[in-house]
């Protein structure tokens, strides 16, 4: 039997875009001010060789998924619920969210994208959109992804990478 390397499959479109606003919390403290970021999210997922395929994964159906996550968070405020300095608060159709107990912000909670995540750094976005595409590739059958590698960049040159290993041979 022919023994084979690994594969690899990277996409990078222009329209893998999120425009959003955000604030992060610092130790000592600190919150700093809402702002925004027009990101740019790349993926490279790695495994085997589907045998009917003979591709790791689709990229018409990667590009899909990849599009609907980026654009669920799109012109949103991200907000992180696992910060245990914000307390966010959905009253009707708002959201309140106060940082160590006193109200900072109020937003149209159709404007908000509440993370599962202890702050929105550039390094927990990365990491929910990895979790969030395993769990739409499980959705889609994936077979064979031995890791997912994304990328999500805040400012040009300014980026941060999160890697997530399969363990073998599980499926995504």
């Amino acid at each position: 039997m022919q023994q084979r390397g690994e594969f690899r499959v990277s996409v990078t479109k222009d329209y893998l875009v999120f425009a959003s606003a955000h604030f992060i919390t610092f130790s000592g403290h600190r919150c700093e001010t809402l702002h925004g970021h027009n990101y740019r999210a790349g993926v490279v997922v790695e495994g085997a060789l589907d045998p009917e395929s003979w591709f790791v994964f689709d990229f018409i159906v990667l590009k899909r998924i990849m599009r609907a996550l980026c654009d669920a968070i799109d012109h949103k405020v991200l907000l992180a619920n696992d910060n245990p300095h914000l307390t966010i608060t959905r009253q009707g159709d708002s959201v309140t969210v106060a940082y160590d107990g006193k109200p900072s912000y109020m937003f149209p909670a159709r404007d908000c994208a509440v993370l599962p995540v202890p702050n929105t750094t550039v390094e927990m976005l990365a990491e929910y959109l990895t979790k969030q595409l395993r769990a739409e590739l499980e959705t889609e059958g994936a077979k064979g992804v031995t890791a997912i590698e994304m990328e999500v960049e805040e400012n040009f040159g300014q980026s941060a990478t999160y890697r997530l290993v399969i363990p073998s041979p599980q499926s995504v």
